[in-house]
């Protein structure tokens, strides 16, 4: 390899993409293009940093097939930082697999970060664990060390075992620190954000406050009576009944639960219950056999008793109840919440995140996008979603770890 190749690989893995360009812009051979494709990713031109790692690939072709797995794994990385999660799983599997045949193990392994973490983002949780836990990690440059813990973090956040979490993101930060890569630190510092960020609303006799991801954790653990809005699920200790699938049930639940430990008026349980403004004997007669099946649901936790004016919860053993709720709840709360990483996303990648089809997500954005709360570019296929940036803060996309080319 030249010394300008070499240069530029060395240029991008300091996290430098101009210093890389300015030694093999103008240069169309398959090593410069795929090193350029990676400076163009760096710098958020996904679309042309896509278009030069494929004239890579297809330059580099079957003679030197690391080369090429490499290509497509650079690929997938663009693909992960661009919220296209439609991406080809098998075509990485493939590239992983002819990096580890042929002894490239860092970037072996940093492909099944990527697995990983595309896993994460469409709620495959399991997957991803057993995935991360079979990696040998003994060997990995700080770069991969740094993504090998911001994943152990982000399995940790959504399992709600902040102490693991803030062990993994310290251990992030080091190897930031040790890896020299800006966009690696600002990575880590966003999810160290993330954590010190509400989580959660806690309602509570009449009062609300905001959680962080801590005091949820506390408060699962703790013997109060729990109406989780995120699982819509009811909880005691380690009993649970879910009701997932039973929406105007979770909407009673929550309702009692909200106005314990007084009872709630039958009128104000129709209308939450079954979206009403107005109630008749019918619609009465309606919440009578609603409440006797959540009565039966709740056999175990609970009992739902008849007031003069309405209905009241009645726990069999905790002696306080709650509603966990959303920080901000709204019909689109979900689509906001993917939004709010500061990502662009793709209505086909937020309808497999969020296990939904893509033209209901599309009914959801452009209600969102009609009240000025998200913002779009791109055109077509290429069109992406995300929240306006703050004001004085600049929203950037980082790709996360450099992937040079030898």
């Amino acid at each position: 390899m030249d010394s300008l190749i070499t240069a530029a690989g060395r240029a991008l893995a300091a996290g430098d993409p101009l210093g890389a360009l300015k030694r093999i812009a103008l240069r169309a051979d398959p090593p410069a293009l795929a090193l350029r494709g990676i400076a163009m990713a760096q710098l958020g031109e996904f679309s042309r940093a896509r278009e030069l790692l494929r004239s890579a690939a297809r330059a580099f072709g079957t003679k030197e097939p690391v080369s090429r797995a490499r290509c497509i794994v650079a690929e997938a990385e663009i693909a992960l930082a661009s919220r296209d999660l439609g991406w080809a799983p098998k075509a990485l599997d493939a590239a992983r697999a002819t990096l580890e045949t042929h002894g490239d193990r860092a970037n072996a392994a940093h492909a099944r970060y990527l697995e990983v973490r595309r896993l994460l983002l469409i709620g495959r949780i399991d997957d991803a664990e057993r995935i991360l836990a079979a990696l040998d990690t003994a060997a990995l440059p700080p770069a991969t060390r740094t993504a090998h813990e911001l994943v152990v973090a982000g399995i940790a956040m959504r399992r709600l075992r902040t102490k693991t979490a803030r062990a993994a993101l310290a251990r992030a930060q080091q190897a930031a620190r040790d890896a020299r890569i800006p966009a690696l630190a600002a990575e880590v510092e966003s999810a160290l954000l993330s954590l010190n960020a509400p989580a959660a609303r806690l309602i509570a006799r009449g009062a609300e406050r905001l959680l962080l991801l801590e005091e949820v954790e506390a408060l699962l653990e703790s013997k109060a009576f729990v109406v989780d809005a995120f699982r819509h699920v009811v909880r005691h200790e380690r009993k649970s009944v879910s009701l997932a699938t039973r929406p105007v049930l979770f909407a009673l639940a929550r309702a009692l639960a909200e106005a314990w430990p007084g009872d709630m008026p039958r009128d104000t349980l129709v209308a939450r219950a079954f979206r009403l403004k107005l109630a008749d004997e019918s619609h009465r007669a309606r919440l009578r056999v609603e409440l006797a099946r959540l009565r039966a649901v709740l056999k175990p936790l609970a009992d739902v008793s008849a007031t003069q004016r309405g209905f009241a919860l009645m726990p069999r053993r905790a002696r306080e109840v709650v509603v966990l709720a959303r920080p901000v709840e709204e019909r689109q709360a979900a689509v906001l919440a993917f939004l709010a990483d500061g990502e662009s996303w793709s209505s086909s990648a937020l309808a497999l995140a969020l296990g939904t089809s893509q033209r209901t997500v599309q009914r959801a954005i452009d209600s969102l996008a009609a009240r000025g709360k998200i913002q779009s570019f791109g055109d077509g296929r290429t069109r992406r979603w995300m929240m306006p940036p703050l004001p004085g803060f600049a929203t950037t996309l980082l790709l996360p770890a450099s992937l040079p080319i030898d």
